[in-house]
């Protein structure tokens, strides 16, 4: 039964799916760093928020851990690089909370707007000051978006209504979406010098750090209103407090902090600045949703299901993964097969998409190849989230090679392998959505279903051979589900492709290499 722990607070839906699901759950959001680095090794799977820091040294003493999943998006307090080279999936809840946060914004741009938290605060003091709080429409401004992520689209669709004007800035933005949400496509240059009001919604990288200093806002439109709902340290807060006290920037509203708690206060306590602490995905529906969101996706982790929301995996887009996921089966199983034929120190996977399957994205797809070929030798640690790292390590080239051009075949899949010694060919196609074949091994056409148990025989095209084969099987109580025979010549080599019930024995492998017409036999287990 696999151990799920979860070490900051989720709601009780979220808690309750992994139960639902069969798991052994522990709740516990208090944990000190020696309590987590004692236990973690016991668990499959960690759930956090932002509480819990997973450094490498929890990471390295994870000893059965398969996912880590973040209920929220950013996943800043988990060390992803540790994680990859463990083969530890890490997965978010990127959908969860973007409704939340968009409406903070919204919220923060209206409050900048009208001065509606200092009025409040006044008010509350007892006073009584109309002219000091006069605010500005927001219609007909003009509102910078930097980063039109799920939540950039969000916030832009909802002043858009507002009648704002809407420059959007992203580096994969193209003027054709921008024309199809209604906003405008805008160098970054744009925005600084022409936003009334700017909200930034990008994560935080080197790139992005810092990305507004004193040179950007001195650039700006004086009075300017800036809003960060998305990460600290995107404005750098030294150079905003002075252009602040300076009146070149007129409002900021702040959700999120280089450090939080933020323990220099600087601009904070400036009167001109709304803030908040790190609310943007604090309601009750952003809550229930990312614990929800990010429960399913670990449950299917752990069911060696399809998932989504890997932060450490190659994307995969919907429409694509529906296209691909009938050849998911079948190109783990062509790796493991490669692996299992081949002697020798294998240095070059090359694979090969001919046909309809040609016209996809093919990436994932040789990655999972991959994962079988390594996992032969390697493991069964290996998996989609490290198998490139270790295929690196061992400096192992990997290639594809795409054609539209497969014969007979609506689509055919070649996994190449090369040692210094040989090179060897398995060919796979699916008949219908499940039918997983081999069609082909090095130049000798097949039609076989794959199976659990199988067998590889090298031999010489003679009367007899099958015999042979027959006899020895069944003297070692090796029942024959399923035979068949490659040839090219008559006379000449020749392959024998058996699937079995149960595994072979090297004993069993060597008595058959003894026979008179066999060359090379190959136990194969999938």
């Amino acid at each position: 039964m696999a151990k799920v722990l979860i070490s900051d607070p989720i709601t009780a839906a979220g808690v309750e799916l992994f139960k639902e699901a069969g798991f052994a759950v522990e709740v516990k959001t208090d944990h000190t760093k020696e309590e987590l680095l004692a236990k973690i090794k016991d668990f499959d799977a960690l759930i956090v928020r932002s509480q819990t820091k997973v450094t490498a040294e929890i990471i390295e003493a994870a000893e059965n851990l398969k996912v880590i999943g973040r209920a929220g998006v950013g996943v800043d307090n988990v060390d992803i690089p540790a994680a990859t080279k463990k083969g530890i999936i890490v997965m978010n809840a990127p959908d969860g909370n973007t409704t939340s946060t968009a409406e903070l914004s919204v919220a923060m741009v209206l409050a900048l707007a009208r001065n509606i938290p200092q009025a409040h605060a006044s008010m509350k003091a007892g006073a009584w000051d109309r002219k000091k709080y006069t605010g500005v429409e927001v219609n007909g401004k003009t509102l910078g978006v930097v980063g039109m992520g799920r939540i950039g689209m969000e916030v832009a669709k909802r002043m858009l209504g507002m009648n704002m004007n809407v420059l959007a800035f992203d580096p994969f933005l193209t003027k054709e979406r921008a024309e199809n949400l209604g906003v405008q496509a805008a160098s970054l240059d744009e925005i600084i010098t022409q936003a009334d009001f700017i909200t930034v919604h990008t994560p935080l990288t080197k790139e992005t750090k810092g990305m507004f200093g004193a040179a950007e806002f001195a650039r700006m439109k004086k009075g300017v209103c800036l809003i960060n709902c998305a990460r600290g340290g995107i404005y750098d807060e030294h150079d905003l407090a002075e252009a602040v006290k300076s009146g070149q920037v007129g409002g900021v509203a702040l959700d999120v902090y280089p450090t939080e708690p933020p323990t220099d206060r600087t601009l904070i306590d400036l009167p001109q600045v709304i803030v908040t602490p790190h609310l943007g995905a604090s309601t009750k529906e952003a809550q229930e949703n990312v614990a929800i969101d990010v429960a399913v996706e670990v449950i299917k982790v752990l069911k060696n299901q399809s998932f989504k929301n890997a932060v450490n995996l190659p994307p995969l887009r919907s429409e694509v993964r529906a296209k691909l996921e009938p050849y998911f089966e079948l190109m783990e199983d062509l790796g493991k097969f490669a692996a299992q034929i081949t002697g020798g120190q294998i240095n070059k996977l090359e694979v090969q998409y001919l046909g309809e399957v040609s016209k996809n994205e093919t990436s994932y797809l040789t990655l999972l190849a991959l994962k079988g070929l390594l996992q032969i030798s390697v493991g069964e640690e290996v998996n989609q989230v490290n198998a490139n790292f270790l295929a690196k390590e061992r400096d192992l080239k990997i290639s594809e090679f795409k054609s539209e051009e497969a014969g007979a075949y609506t689509s055919l899949i070649k996994v190449i392998i090369e040692t210094e010694q040989a090179k060897h060919t398995i060919t796979g196609a699916i008949f219908g959505k499940k039918d997983v074949r081999i069609v082909g091994i090095d130049d000798y056409p097949l039609d076989i279903a794959l199976a659990p148990n199988m067998l590889l025989i090298e031999h010489n095209d003679r009367v007899g051979a099958v015999g042979e084969v027959g006899t020895i099987l069944g003297q070692n109580g090796i029942n024959i589900a399923l035979m068949q025979v490659g040839r090219k010549n008559q006379g000449g080599n020749a392959i024998m492709f058996l699937t079995i019930d149960s595994l072979v024995s090297k004993e069993v492998l060597q008595k058959l290499e003894a026979a008179p017409t066999v060359t090379k036999a190959k136990g194969i287990n999938l």
